[in-house]
């Protein structure tokens, strides 16, 4: 009940439940679009308008509570301006607390950072508040760093929850720090580590800035920690959180007149310290003068215009390059011979395919000696050139080095985007003894280290898709590919079965279904893109049938960017292996497969996976209108 000026009283919980039931029926933006404007302008110096707009947000039935509020937090301007509408709401109603605190920050993602601000600001605008907005960023770094968590949400939720933990820190003040600095060390600790490992680089940033943030805060007079990452436009949005800037905080502009004063003024200043420093400089060599006297500039220094530098030549036999490799002390030999391995390899296949089990374990252990731009490129081409020039019993030592004891994941890595690119090259037909590589034909694979394979998949698969579309439309006829045989068909199966062999086993220092998941994931994107290159050969429907049986046992793999990997492999399967074969040998696992696809385009949380997983089930459902068309 609210005093009238009049000199009556009245109730205004029937206009609460008018409000409540507009709301929660679908028309919350329509009656609020109108209603919050008008109240801002009442309340801005009318407490009595404030104390009747309190009331009637607190008389609003709890069932129709969260329509209202929410209504009120994406309508209001700022967090004062909120602050001024709902008061004390939440610290009176555990219904519209529950909402502000747990349903909108943990349990909903799809809000802006708009409303992230008005929300965690109007927390902060009042002692009685305050504590729930320490409450609020407790359990939001709980979440953070969940590892259940980080592996379970999709990135779009765990960028929100960022959000608001940088919103909530810019709130805080220092004895409110202080009073919970170790438990944000111990908070920031864990979810640091959750962040790096996982397989998606964006949650790694995330990871970065926030801890980052965090260590800025706890330690304003000590050292902080620094990451290395890409400054993007998301990167300085992140970071421009943590910067609280009041809404009252405004510099005014000055009027032209003003500003060209304040300019011409600002002039003559200028010019003065420019001359006091000129006239400094033209003083100091006279004070100086009498050191230069007994300085060595009698001596006449020698003409260097027309020196070459010296080039050292490459060597010219494979055997002598792996000598220089291995012993060489002379570093300009050594990056000479970096340089023209590759060619020289393709230049002397018959040399090559003599000592090549021997040139590819250097390869494979070489460690840069010099800066050399692009070694790793330089290296990596020369192992495919040796893949390919003897491709089988290379083959056989890079995968059976694979899951070898005493090499790094990077070596590891490297490994699978070597035999990927090797197999790229002997499945693309030829021409002068060099790749021919057709942008719409043929897409490239790059799998450069520090790359994301599971990208070009997709486009793989995407123009794969898009070239078995008819499209009824007259247009250029393309002219024919000279045809040649596919290199990759005789030596496809000493690629893949090696790498699928032992992949359930873990070693000391290597566990693919443990901690090195990362690395299980490029196994996956390698067989699903080594099957596709497979396409037409003789192998390639053994290695479709033991690829689904691999698949169906890392279904449920906790790690996104390895479920990526495995329904590109299901995609893999269904475009490359024949229609017969497929029905014919594997009904029982397309069955099993197409159940499970159903399930992960309604439950899997990440948004890449759902795709993919749609992709395959229309993919299967193509194959069913081919075998429909065909006649019996």
């Amino acid at each position: 009940v609210c005093f009238i000026p009049g000199g009556l009283d009245c109730s205004i919980s029937f206009v609460s439940h008018v409000l409540g039931k507009v709301c929660i029926h679908g028309r919350q933006k329509e009656i609020l679009s109108v209603l919050v404007p008008h109240l801002t302008d009442l309340t801005k110096s009318d407490c009595i308008w404030q104390r009747i707009c309190w009331r009637l947000v607190e008389c609003v039935p709890d069932r129709w509570m969260e329509a209202v509020v929410l209504g009120f937090v994406q309508g209001a301007p700022r967090a004062d301006v909120l602050s001024r509408l709902l008061g004390n709401l939440v610290v009176k109603n555990k219904k519209a607390q529950f909402v502000v605190t747990q349903k909108v920050l943990l349990l909903q993602y799809c809000h802006t950072t708009a409303v992230l601000q008005n929300l965690l600001g109007y927390l902060s605008l009042d002692s009685l508040r305050r504590a729930l907005l320490i409450k609020v960023l407790q359990e939001l770094l709980e979440t953070w760093g969940s590892s259940s968590a980080v592996k379970h949400s999709p990135p779009e939720q765990q960028q929100y929850i960022s959000k608001a933990i940088l919103i909530c820190l810019s709130h805080l003040k220092e004895p409110e720090i202080e009073s919970c600095r170790q438990e944000l060390f111990t908070s920031m600790m864990e979810g640091v580590k959750c962040h790096l490992d996982s397989n998606l680089p964006q949650i790694r940033r995330l990871g970065m800035i926030v801890a980052e943030s965090i260590s800025s805060k706890i330690n304003t007079d000590g050292p902080v920690l620094k990451f290395q990452y890409e400054e993007d436009d998301e990167a300085r949005e992140l970071k421009s959180l943590l910067v609280q800037t009041p809404p009252s905080c405004v510099v005014p502009s000055l009027p032209d007149d003003d500003r060209n004063e304040k300019a011409d003024a600002a002039l003559p200043l200028v010019l003065e310290s420019n001359k006091k420093s000129h006239t400094t400089a033209l003083v100091m060599p006279d004070e100086e003068s009498d050191a230069e006297l007994d300085s060595d500039d009698d001596l006449i220094p020698y003409d260097m215009s027309e020196d070459k530098e010296l080039k050292i030549k490459a060597p010219v036999y494979i055997r002598d390059c792996i000598e220089v490799l291995t012993g060489s002390e002379d570093v300009d030999k050594w990056e000479a011979t970096v340089k023209a391995l590759e060619s020289l390899i393709r230049k002397n296949p018959a040399a090559t395919r003599e000592v090549s089990m021997e040139l590819a374990k250097i390869l494979l252990h070489l460690e840069e000696k010099t800066c050399i731009e692009g070694f790793v490129e330089l290296r990596q081409r020369a192992q495919v050139a040796v893949l390919t020039t003897d491709p089988i019993p290379v083959a056989k030592y890079l995968t059976s080095q694979f899951y070898s004891l005493n090499y790094s994941l990077r070596q590891r890595m490297d490994i699978l985007d070597v035999l990927v690119l090797a197999a790229q090259e002997l499945s693309y037909p030829k021409s002068h003894g060099k790749t021919k590589h057709s942008g719409a034909q043929n897409p490239c694979v790059q799998l450069l280290p520090g790359s994301d394979s599971s990208k070009d998949w997709r486009r793989i698969v995407d123009e794969r898709i898009k070239s078995k579309t008819r499209r009824f439309a007259m247009g250029q006829s393309q002219a024919e590919l000279a045809s040649c045989p596919n290199e990759f068909n005789s030596v496809a199966g000493h690629f893949f079965f090696p790498l699928i062999q032992h992949f359930d086993r873990p070693l000391t220092t290597f566990d693919l279904l443990g901690e090195d998941h990362y690395v299980l994931g490029r196994l996956v994107h390698t067989l699903a893109i080594l099957t596709y290159l497979a396409v037409n050969t003789v192998a390639v429907t053994a290695m479709g049938k033991a690829l689904l049986e691999f698949v169906w046992a890392l279904r449920f793999h906790t790690d996104s960017y390895v479920r990526q990997g495995l329904l590109s492999c299901i995609s893999s399967v269904l475009l490359s292996v024949p229609t017969e074969r497929l029905l014919e040998d594997m009904t029982e696992e397309l069955l099993e497969t197409q159940s499970w696809l159903g399930d992960v385009v309604e439950k899997d949380p990440d948004g890449d996976c759902r795709r993919l997983a749609l992709q395959n089930l229309l993919l299967m459902e193509n194959l069913k209108k081919k075998l429909r068309t065909v006649p019996s």
